[in-house]
């Protein structure tokens, strides 16, 4: 029996946001352990905190209080510059509206998480040929966003998030923007990554269909993480 080993540790997490003098709680007292290559779904209603928990884990906003380890390293005594660094090496992104930048080829945005690192010209092209390989749009690699498709377009954009090795994949409301059957592919190609790579992936999702891909599902209402979390392959 494989031994499970954490990834992801949050203890005690609050957030909260200021509007004008008023304080907003968005999650409170959030604790949560998510294993080295589990398929996480965060889901509930709109409001409810889940792109807030995600982008905390992720490094891009930062807790009031509590603690949250990825890969052994508690990113909340950070300082911003450390943070940045760290999200290079250790977060892959995937966005609902791709992100990409219009005047960059497929290949030109697939290769920008690797531009500061200290690989060289050669190093790069491999690890962006690899990554455009594994989504299976190599063959438009030339192409400009504007000429793919959404669904293209997404496949670019975790290309993109998978071409630095990160520790994890996090994945806010990646097929919101998608008609079904693009949605579809979308999400087998998120299987894929996360049963033959091995890659943990946290994903944010309104979508029944997506929530299902994931082992298993935590529901976040109003600030707080629900007990009846679910093992969708139980």
């Amino acid at each position: 029996m494989d031994t499970l080993e954490p990834i992801v540790s949050i203890n005690n997490v609050t957030k909260t946001y200021k509007r004008g003098d008023q304080i907003i709680p968005v999650l409170e007292e959030i604790s949560l352990v998510i294993n080295k290559g589990d398929y996480l779904a965060l889901m509930g209603p709109s409001g409810s905190g889940k792109s807030t928990l995600l982008n905390l884990i992720a490094g891009l906003d930062q807790a009031d209080k509590g603690v949250i380890e990825v890969g052994g390293i508690d990113i909340t005594v950070l300082s911003e510059s450390e943070l940045s660094r760290w999200r290079v090496s250790n977060v892959g992104f995937i966005f609902q509206f791709y992100n990409l930048i219009p005047v960059l080829t497929a290949f030109e945005n697939v290769e920008l998480p690797l531009i500061l690192s200290d690989l060289s010209g050669k190093e790069r092209k491999e690890h962006v040929f690899t990554a455009l390989k594994v989504v299976n749009i190599e063959d438009r690699m030339s192409h400009y966003p504007s000429q793919l498709s959404g669904g293209q377009q997404q496949r670019v954009a975790i290309a993109r998030a998978i071409v630095t090795d990160p520790t994890i994949l996090v994945a806010d409301e990646p097929t919101g923007d998608l008609d079904r059957a693009s949605a579809a592919n979308v999400l087998d190609l998120m299987d894929r990554l996360n049963r033959d790579l091995g890659k943990t992936i946290i994903v944010v999702t309104h979508d029944p269909w997506a929530g299902k891909r994931a082992h298993t599902v935590k529901l976040l209402d109003k600030g707080v993480l629900s007990d009846d979390s679910q093992d969708t392959h139980s």
